[in-house]
């Protein structure tokens, strides 16, 4: 917890921030309390501390007690789509650095040269950011040991037994994942208190190379395009299989008919 607050929105000592994913879609238009910025939506929760709602389903805590936290996200149930249980979360320390403190330590807290509301706005980014890229990697994975069945069956018997509509789900969660990485979040996307405060600049740049935020994207993009070509695939070979299917009850019917047609001639005769 920070130890003041000044007159400039500034706080001084150590404060605690805590992201959390509840959620895919929170809706902030007309959102009631001490506002500080609207984009993203920042409020002052209590005397010093600091809430960051993000529209695409993160809120990062900076300062605040878990009873603040709770009472908070009660606000947020009913403006919350798409909920997630349990949430996902991370929590970071920030630190006022000692002149010539400037890297981030190693498993340490986030040094920054002071701990003021615009400074509270760039770190809150980069961790709502990264608890998102956290909750879509682990979903990435899920459909990786999902597609692992079906490749290691068409590669020791040259087929699948599974359906076109476990192939066309498993495309559809690669989708979804996909989306949400480059529609909503734009992980690519600095934060906009940045057009206000270029000198922030390097401070995002630190963070974004601690949280890996741009090789975690772009993993997550080539594992997607794995994940679409193989269903794609998967999937022509499972039309192919049915169409096969199809050709074959076409020639049956017309070798069906032929018989019916010689056996009518041998009749009348």
């Amino acid at each position: 917890m920070p130890d003041s607050a000044s007159t400039s929105g500034q706080v001084i000592g150590q404060v605690t921030a805590h992201a959390l994913q509840i959620g895919d879609r929170i809706n902030t238009a007309g959102f009631e309390g001490q506002l500080l910025s609207n984009a993203p939506l920042s409020l002052r929760v209590g005397s010093q501390g600091l809430a960051v709602v993000f529209r695409y389903g993160v809120v990062v805590f900076v300062g605040l007690t878990a009873d603040d936290e709770a009472q908070f996200l009660e606000r947020l149930q009913s403006r919350t789509f798409g909920k997630i249980s349990p949430y996902e979360d991370e929590w970071a320390k920030i630190q006022v650095a000692k002149e010539g403190e400037e890297p981030i330590p190693v498993g340490g807290p986030i040094l920054v040269r002071e701990l003021s509301v615009e400074r509270l706005l760039v770190v809150a980014d980069a961790l709502a950011k990264s608890v998102v890229l956290a909750r879509d990697e682990r979903q990435v994975a899920n459909v990786f040991d999902t597609i692992e069945p079906f490749a290691r069956e068409l590669g020791s018997e040259g087929r699948t037994s599974r359906n076109r509509t476990d192939l066309l789900k498993l495309l559809g969660n690669a989708l979804l994942v996909q989306h949400r990485l480059s529609g909503r979040v734009a992980v690519s996307d600095k934060p906009d208190v940045l057009w206000d405060r270029p000198d922030l600049e390097r401070l995002y740049a630190r963070l974004e190379d601690e949280y890996e935020l741009s090789e975690r994207a772009e993993t997550l993009n080539r594992k997607l395009s794995v994940i679409a070509d193989t269903a794609t695939t998967l999937s022509d070979i499972v039309d192919t299989k049915r169409a096969l299917r199809l050709e074959l009850i076409v020639i049956y019917l017309i070798a069906f008919e032929i018989l019916v047609t010689f056996y009518e001639i041998y009749t009348r005769h």
